[in-house]
């Protein structure tokens, strides 16, 4: 039997955290766990608690918050597994779930990332994920099939090879991890799971989903409040995605597209939503690229470190 890794990262939700750790213990039916959990520089630090609480789990603390990939990429330096499941500290697991995804990396050598069915966790019956449509490049666009849908099985038929996996719950082939790497740590918060199936596409594996797993996420379903750290990455990273894995002339028309486009549609928004303090937080994630190679480590937002 293979070994799994479970890599979860915890950044100011104990409680969320805990809720998993006991969803792994009393839902989960696959034997052979390994779970690491990655305290992302919390306020509070947990782990002294927690290591009393749960003995057999690693777990792991980090002074910064390094973020979505560099939480999980600390995790990820610590597994032993087979196999990782990288999941949110905010989901729950169903019984049959990482046995499914287990039998189907054993059955086919091409699969190196997989991601579950995922469900809102507070309306168990509406799908959030059942797979990506591919990129636009030219456009930095694409679609999550089924988002805020009732699940009555109609995506059931494209289990196979998507466009890229969820960030909420994905497991990597090892050796795909190796060839890979792991995900790009600049990104911080958004798109380093789409530039992570970037890289293992290119490694020689296939992007795959199982609509037979499932996995529920505690993520609301409303769209969330605006901020403008969201405001930035969002924007700097859907760039700095098209930049890091487009062709130059590919690259070209996107840059044309979106300041044509998406430039003076958001600055219009912002002002029409009295959303003033944004534009200059906006007009920041351009500029980023003006002063920055594509993997520099400068975030570019002051607040974050």
């Amino acid at each position: 039997m293979k070994k799994v890794s479970i890599v979860t990262v915890n950044f100011n939700q104990p409680q969320v955290t805990e809720d998993l750790l006991k969803s792994l213990s009393e839902v989960n039916t696959y034997p052979d766990l390994e779970i690491i959990v990655v305290d992302n520089g919390s306020k509070v630090n947990s782990v002294p608690n927690w290591e009393a609480a749960y003995p057999g789990i690693i777990f792991i603390r980090s002074e910064k918050n390094t973020g979505f990939a560099g939480g999980n990429n600390i995790g990820i330096r610590k597994a032993t597994g087979d196999y990782l499941f990288l999941i949110n500290n905010d989901t729950e697991v169903t019984g049959e779930l990482i046995g499914k995804l287990v039998a189907d990396m054993e059955a086919n050598p091409k699969i190196g990332i997989i991601s579950p069915k995922i469900h809102y966790f507070d309306q168990p019956e509406m799908l959030q994920y059942t797979g990506y449509t591919p990129m636009n490049y030219y456009t930095a666009r694409n679609a999550c099939i089924g988002q805020f849908e009732e699940d009555r099985g109609q995506y059931d038929s494209l289990s196979g090879v998507t466009g890229y996996a969820h960030g909420a719950a994905m497991m990597i082939r090892r050796q795909a991890l190796e060839k890979a790497g792991g995900m790009a740590e600049n990104y911080f918060l958004y798109y380093e799971e789409l530039d992570w199936c970037e890289r293992i596409r290119k490694a020689g594996y296939e992007i795959h989903v199982d609509l037979s797993a499932l996995i529920y996420h505690k993520e609301s379903v409303s769209v969330g409040k605006r901020s403008a750290l969201k405001e930035y990455f969002m924007n700097r990273n859907r760039i700095l995605f098209i930049r890091k894995n487009a062709p130059g002339l590919t690259f070209f028309i996107f840059c044309c597209y979106f300041l044509v486009a998406v430039v003076p549609r958001n600055i219009i928004q912002y002002i029409k939503n009295r959303e003033f303090s944004f534009i200059p937080v906006f007009i920041r994630s351009i500029t980023w690229h003006f002063k920055n190679k594509p993997d520099s480590e400068n975030l570019g937002y002051p607040l974050i470190r």
